[in-house]
């Protein structure tokens, strides 16, 4: 599989024929959540603008596939990485408990879970549970000497210390301020309508992998979607391969990482 191609099909399979033991730095992982199965739209809300719950084929599972699938694509992320790389995946509180169990199943040493604040997060609808305002990005590492850019990290963290002096960023993350990307960063489909529920503010990708990663080291998403993994990824001078088995959001990616963002 070359660098800066985006590959149609299912993930496990591509990395399992077409990726080489040892041969990733970085995965950086945006699976389904599995939280979709009914529907739910508020056109007219007014906490935000109009609501659709995300109900979408790819993110259903039964418990038990959904627990071998996250065995299935972690192992084979394990098996790509070098003993020096690192494994991002993003989840909620609903997925968590896979997401840790099976990476640590497999050797995957959990080093932080970075915390994401959504600052705008819909209310709690049917107001029997608190708001829930987070999402979660778990980040292991395979082996010993993994890449950690320190400094790097450090200079990027808007927040300061009270004499103005850079800070050490920290796993909660409140100044990333699109909880669901909006405005002209956001893909959308003919009907005006978000083009992938889920698309990534790039900030977040970006921390991870000025973090984790190295001018010219190679970054994996095996989930591509929208392609912001990409986007990122190129913008700082890494290489990358994506897997996705939407050929829509393939198509999307492609044309965004050309500069024809569906929005223009």
């Amino acid at each position: 599989m070359r660098h800066f191609e985006i590959e149609l099909g299912d993930c496990v399979k591509v990395m399992n024929e077409q990726l080489e033991d040892g041969s990733i730095d970085v995965v950086f992982a945006d699976p389904p959540y599995n939280l979709s199965g009914s529907s739910l739209s508020l056109v007219q809300n007014n906490t935000g603008g109009p609501f659709y719950k995300m109900n979408e084929g790819w993110d259903t599972f039964v418990e038990g596939d959904y627990i071998e699938f996250t065995q299935n694509w972690i192992g084979a992320s394990h098996r790509v990485l070098r003993d020096t790389g690192s494994l991002y995946v993003c989840c909620t509180m609903h997925n968590i408990g896979e997401i840790i169990t099976t990476a640590k199943s497999l050797d995957f040493s959990l080093k932080n879970i970075l915390t994401w604040y959504k600052t705008n997060a819909m209310p709690s609808l049917t107001k029997r549970t608190f708001t829930h305002s987070t999402e979660y990005v778990c980040w292991f590492v395979k082996g010993p000497g993994w890449t950690f850019n320190y400094f790097d990290v450090k200079d990027i963290n808007p927040v300061t210390t009270k004499t103005g002096n850079k800070k050490q960023m920290r796993d909660f993350f409140d100044f990333i301020e699109m909880p669901i990307v909006q405005g002209k960063n956001r893909l959308k489909d003919k009907n005006g309508r978000s083009l992938h529920p889920t698309q990534k503010p790039e900030k977040l990708v970006e921390i991870a992998l000025i973090a984790s990663s190295n001018h010219g080291d190679v970054v994996l998403d095996p989930f591509m979607g929208s392609g912001t993994t990409a986007v990122v990824a190129q913008r700082l001078g890494r290489r990358w391969v994506g897997i996705e088995n939407n050929p829509v959001y393939v198509e999307a990616a492609i044309e965004r990482l050309r500069g024809k963002d569906r929005n223009d």
